[in-house]
């Protein structure tokens, strides 16, 4: 049972929370009332009994045990397992990734088997982003009429940076917020209606980012969240979400998919936007010149 819990484990985007979201159209009505309750406090919701948790969603013991088989489980034991193992996989610090990964290294090279990871995770990401929620993002980062925020955590801050230093290029009213928490406030007070708040957040996922998604999203900004396959809390206030895989034979996580899903976002962006971005750079350009900061041979 554990071994088959474990496989599944292992699947393309196996979060009981996104297995859940793909499959939430094809639900009975008192299957999707259960599932938005799974949801809305997850995962802390399905651990407790199925009794309980029948109570709590206002449905019958049998209806839970129908979603948990339709999700692809052999009953609610199995159902708590997957979930448990989840948690447990979310709040892995590095040194226990490290030692997971050194209990099952093959003989191949580090190179060999950090590049065959890397490409399991970008085909395991990219075969699941709808092409609508990739342009419905595109839509709300191109609109410079509204303001736009980006934070991102303790490791993932370097990523918020990146988005930032391209994005500032290709449109105007962009903000890169600190990643001093206590100053977090002082930005959500100029939110408005309409805003964005671009977030990155990855497991060991930061309760400061959750308490900022839940303040923006009261001052009625749009949040579009960078996060992991397991999806972090903020995934509750989030417009536009990427769950995007990350583990790697390493004792942290990898960046590479977020970065380059990121990489094509901007890309669209600047195609969207080519005329205002164009001379945005030109203008750019000639400040680089004035202040002699990049050396030209000519």
């Amino acid at each position: 049972m554990a071994e088959k819990t474990e496989a599944k484990l292992s699947d393309s985007f196996s979060s009981v929370r996104s297995q859940l979201q793909k499959r939430l159209d094809d639900l009975t009505r008192a299957e999707k009332q259960l599932a938005h309750i799974l949801m809305e406090n997850y995962p802390a919701s399905a651990l407790g009994s199925i009794t309980d948790l029948a109570k709590r969603s206002a449905v019958s013991t049998p209806t839970v045990a129908r979603l948990v088989q339709k999700l692809g489980f052999e009953g609610f034991a199995q159902f708590q397992q997957a979930l448990r193992a989840e948690v447990s996989a979310t709040l892995s610090s590095p040194i226990n990734k490290h030692e997971n990964w050194a209990q099952n290294t093959p003989g191949t090279h580090i190179i060999n088997r950090f590049a065959e990871a890397v490409s399991q995770n970008m085909r395991q990401t990219f075969s699941s982003i709808d092409s609508d929620k990739f342009d419905g993002t595109c839509d709300l980062l191109v609109d410079s009429k509204c303001s736009l925020h980006i934070v991102g955590g303790r490791i993932s801050r370097s990523l918020a940076d990146y988005m930032f230093t391209h994005m500032q290029v290709v449109r105007p009213n962009v903000t890169h917020m600190t990643s001093n928490s206590n100053a977090w406030p002082h930005y959500v007070l100029d939110m408005k209606e309409g805003d964005v708040l671009v977030i990155f957040d990855v497991r060991r996922y930061e309760n400061d980012l959750r308490r900022l998604a839940e303040m923006a999203k009261g001052r009625g900004a749009k949040i579009i969240l960078f996060t992991d396959q397991w999806g972090s809390p903020v995934s509750k206030f989030a417009t536009y979400k990427f769950n995007c895989h990350i583990e790697v034979p390493s004792a942290w996580d990898s960046s590479v998919v977020i970065m380059l899903l990121i990489e094509s976002i901007i890309a669209e962006v600047q195609n969207r936007n080519w005329d205002e971005t164009k001379e945005r750079i030109r203008t750019l350009e000639e400040l680089f010149d004035r202040t002699r900061l990049f050396r030209k041979f000519t």
